[in-house]
């Protein structure tokens, strides 16, 4: 196939493009590039360093887009509003209006925002309450109603952790693994609130999943290990020796995401959040982990 993948230099897209290549598929790649492209180069791959919001010209005569671009969350959002809008929402209506294939997004399970169901399901509304939160549920709503003309497939991934070559450092267990390797000291904010947590192997090959499976039409949780934020400190804390400094916080948000609709299609995460805290320590080990400024996203942002 022929992918357009946005944000293809990000933290999942520097694992997805990778995998899709040696798939023996060839990807075109827009991305801004605000933290760097760490994509090796490959006959198949062609990288083009580019706003989304005013890149998209003509038609996409693409065999799938892979839309990943975007400003990645609430913290980040808040910077600029307006930039956060224009990109996570009118960029992906023109990107739908120029496509005229299948189309696979990557939204958030935070579109649930504050949720006490012990099983949060593709049913429930969506209640978002930060501007992130809106963006990728407008996003959605705005892709819906192309779905008489594209196929449309959305996952709504839960937090992402596990090393990628542009790392995140701002996600629940890759900032809690990266403080306690580095300050042998984890400062942990609203311990008892719950989050889905995905590795991110397990999230590119969703993606994948999705791209071979073009009947999987609609909306899909993605997320499979729901912890609080202190069980996950606290599995840190019995592999690295880390004080664990409970922290108040004022973010109610907190849910369990249930993905047995995903699961039912076929697909099996393979990896678990220890698995990705055990790769965290071995990258630290071998020096391919170290507290980059690029890879906090709100510090290599720019103003």
């Amino acid at each position: 196939m022929r992918i357009l993948c946005t944000g293809g230099c990000g933290y999942v897209g520097s694992v997805l493009v990778p995998k899709l290549l040696k798939l023996g598929h060839t990807v075109e790649v827009i991305d801004i590039q605000w933290f760097g492209n760490h994509l090796l180069p490959h006959r198949n791959l062609v990288i083009y360093k580019a706003d989304i919001r005013a890149s998209l010209r003509g038609t996409i005569y693409h065999d799938a887009v892979i839309h990943l671009a975007g400003i990645a969350n609430d913290p980040d959002c808040l910077l600029d509003p307006k930039v956060s809008w224009e990109t996570n929402v009118l960029a992906t209506m023109q990107l739908a209006e120029r496509c005229n294939t299948r189309f696979i997004y990557a939204s958030s399970g935070s579109v649930y925002g504050v949720n006490d169901e012990p099983e949060v399901t593709e049913n429930l509304p969506p209640v978002p309450i930060s501007d992130y939160n809106k963006t990728k549920m407008i996003a959605e709503r705005v892709l819906i109603s192309y779905a008489n003309q594209l196929n449309i497939q959305i996952l709504r991934p839960g937090t992402v952790c596990g090393f990628s070559p542009r790392m995140r450092l701002d996600t629940t267990v890759n900032m809690h693994t990266m403080q306690a390797l580095s300050t042998g000291s984890m400062m942990i904010p609203g311990g008892e609130r719950m989050r889905p947590h995905i590795h991110i192997e397990d999230m590119t090959d969703a993606y994948i999943w999705m791209l071979d499976n073009p009947q999987l039409t609609g909306v899909y949780n993605c997320g499979f290990e729901n912890l609080s934020v202190m069980e996950v400190a606290e599995m840190i804390a019995d592999r690295i020796p880390a004080k664990i400094v409970a922290k108040m916080v004022n973010d109610p948000r907190s849910y369990r995401l249930n993905s047995a609709k995903l699961l039912a299609t076929g697909f099996q995460p393979k990896y678990t959040v220890s698995d990705a805290i055990d790769d965290l320590i071995e990258k630290w080990a071998t020096r391919e982990l170290r507290d980059n400024k690029l890879w906090h996203t709100m510090k290599a942002m720019p103003r």
